[in-house]
């Protein structure tokens, strides 16, 4: 069965005293099942990220002492801050990570709201996918009015919370909800003032800024107001005049593929009323919030951005319009900031499109991909950005795993007395620096005039990578395989049941120690066939370098066929027996073949550069 792992974001408003953050954090590190990943203050906006997972019931429980433990130590009627806020914790998403559906979390959501309110005496708002009606699905909407305005809000037949709880002026409300994965992300720039970082934030947004034309450059605000009139229903975001309110309607959908009823709602602007309101600008990216603020920890200002879909609106992309827009108006962005955690495929996804940008393979290690995200938005510039620390589902060994030795170090290992790691882990090694190989010899070649050359070349590098990354956890997981099968060796047999227990486990065992050589052999011929690639595409002074890699390749698919055939003898079932003994030939005569191939390519290039030296 596979595991259920849910993550939660409470953010609290208290960034400004370590006492009390660590009151908070350490009442839900407390729980059992819960890891804390991050604690990200800010004393500026007074408010603090906090980042843990684990198991439904216990991220549950980790949820109600956070709020709990907040509401002893924050007193919200001392609390002020740059950021907007309603209670002691302000917020607390529940995100779905590995086999919860969005409904799961929701249902966490207004467990954890139920709670609160009966226990605490905290009321409680649902927000996002836990949302009782469309409007109170927006968190700003829900949030609107802050903690100043709470008493007169839930005053408001409106606004009356989802779990109902007198009003507590020293916690104030919370609000709990299910997402998806938001990316907190702030762009800095060399001014002090919020203006700029305002302005430019009201571009970015989705539901973007009141309209004005004339003077709009380089700052919109100075431009004057538009309003709708009868006969004249402008367009926010081009010259566009409709006669009718449809029309502009039509247009907006047509020219700039955005629905203006939606937008007019998104700033509370009613639709069905447009004459005498002002006419609405919508932003450049969907999925993305953004506001303007001074921190005057780093006296700079900063562009606060929310990314609701990192995989519809992508960091860096809200990153490189700011630059063109801080560079229009005098401005220069510094760099950027992850508040919290950032996952890893969006942090991946940055930095393949800064090496693309610059010409350069993606086909490298992901440790350098992830390196360039980090220089490449100046994730470093005003805190240090910790890549093992900062992104999460980051791929990463475990520390006593074989791969994570040193090489002296793992040598020593197999040199022991001990038939744990052997042949396998070294067939996959094997098979990994062949895939290794074929990409080093890929990049050198990169680079090229020939565009559709460089697209291959790429594109090999790339699934050598791939090949090299899954070999090498090959090399841990031969070794496993083989102690599960001792294992059940070691099993009592003193009865005919725990006898037939024993011999069904090593069935087992056997057949796992068979399955993984067999997946190290195949993935060791796909790389051996890049490898002949690169030595075809790539520069004539590596070919001996991909000539190298196939032979380790085909090494790894000789010592993970050998690791194969050595374990049938002790397999029972006669048809297994003769499906890997046609698999191993198959594979045998394949990657000889194509070995033979490179060899002879190979030596024949060297053989030509020869005698072409001699004339």
């Amino acid at each position: 069965m596979s595991r259920k792992l849910v993550e939660c974001v409470p953010n609290i408003s208290e960034g400004r005293d370590a006492a009390k953050i660590k009151q908070v954090t350490e009442a839900i590190a407390a729980v059992p099942g819960v890891r804390l990943l991050d604690v990200d203050p800010g004393a500026d906006t007074n408010r603090t990220v906090i980042t843990f997972l684990g198991e439904p019931e216990a991220v549950l429980e980790g949820a109600f002492r956070c709020i709990a433990e907040a509401a002893k130590v924050i007193d919200m009627r001392q609390q002020h801050g740059a950021h907007p806020r309603m209670g002691a914790t302000d917020v607390v998403p529940f995100v779905p990570v590995e086999g919860l559906s969005m409904e799961d979390c929701a249902e966490l959501a207004r467990r954890l709201g139920a709670r609160v309110a009966r226990e605490l005496a905290i009321p409680v708002y649902l927000y996002g996918a836990a949302a009782s009606r469309p409007e109170r699905r927006n968190l700003a909407e829900v949030r609107k009015g802050e903690y100043e305005g709470l008493e007169k809000k839930l005053q408001d037949p409106r606004w009356q919370p989802d779990f109902v709880a007198p009003y507590n002026a020293s916690a104030g409300a919370t609000i709990i909800g299910a997402r998806e994965f938001l990316v907190a992300y702030n762009v800095t720039l060399n001014s002090a003032d919020k203006g700029h970082a305002t302005d430019i934030a009201f571009e970015l947004r989705e539901k973007g800024r009141v309209a004005r034309r004339g003077d709009v450059q380089p700052y919109y605000q100075a431009g004057e107001l538009i309003f709708y009139a009868e006969g004249s229903f402008p367009c926010g975001n081009c010259d566009f005049t409709g006669a009718t309110f449809q029309a502009t309607v039509d247009h907006c959908a047509s020219a700039h593929g955005y629905d203006l009823l939606d937008l007019m709602r998104m700033n509370d602007a009613d639709p069905a009323n447009p004459v005498g309101q002002k006419v609405r600008r919508r932003g450049t990216f969907s999925h993305c919030k953004a506001i303007g603020w001074y921190v005057d920890t780093y006296r700079r200002a900063q562009i606060s951005v929310n990314l609701t879909d990192y995989q519809q609106t992508a960091p860096h992309t809200v990153l490189e319009e700011a630059r063109r827009l801080a560079a229009q108006r005098g401005l220069v962005v510094t760099g950027s900031e992850i508040v919290g955690l950032v996952p890893f495929q969006c942090l991946l996804a940055s930095g393949r499109h800064y090496l693309k940008a610059m010409g350069k393979s993606t086909g490298v290690p992901m440790a350098d991909i992830l390196q360039t995200a980090v220089y490449s938005m100046g994730l470093g510039d005003v805190a240090p950005f910790e890549v093992e620390n900062k992104v999460l589902g980051l791929p990463t060994y475990a520390p006593k795993a074989l791969v994570a030795m040193p090489i002296f170090a793992f040598t020593d290992e197999v040199s022991r007395d001990t038939p744990a790691p052997g042949g396998g882990s070294i067939a996959a090694l094997a098979g990994s620096l062949g895939a290794a190989l074929a990409s080093m010899v890929a990049n050198l070649a990169q680079g090229g005039p020939d565009a559709d050359k460089d697209a291959k070349l790429i594109a090999l590098a790339e699934q050598a990578q791939v090949l090299k990354d899954r070999l090498l956890v090959a090399v841990d997981a031969d070794t496993n395989a083989f102690n599960a099968f001792m294992d059940a060796r070691r099993l009592p047999e003193a009865t005919p049941e725990q006898k037939a227990a024993r011999q069904a486990a090593m069935q087992a065992g056997l057949k796992v120690a068979i399955e993984v050589p067999l997946d190290t052999a195949r993935t060791s011929l796909a790389a051996l066939e890049l490898a002949g690639e690169a030595a075809r595409l790539g520069k004539v002074a590596s070919i001996t370098d991909a000539a190298v890699g196939a032979q380790m390749a085909y090494a790894g698919v000789r010592g993970g066929v050998w690791n194969v055939v050595i374990n049938l003898k002790d397999i029972t079932d006669p048809d297994y027996v003769a499906e890997m003994q046609a698999q191993c030939s198959d594979l045998l005569t394949e990657a000889g073949d194509k070995l033979a191939q490179v060899t002879a390519y190979v030596d024949q290039k060297l053989l030509d550069r020869l005698n072409k030296a001699k004339k």
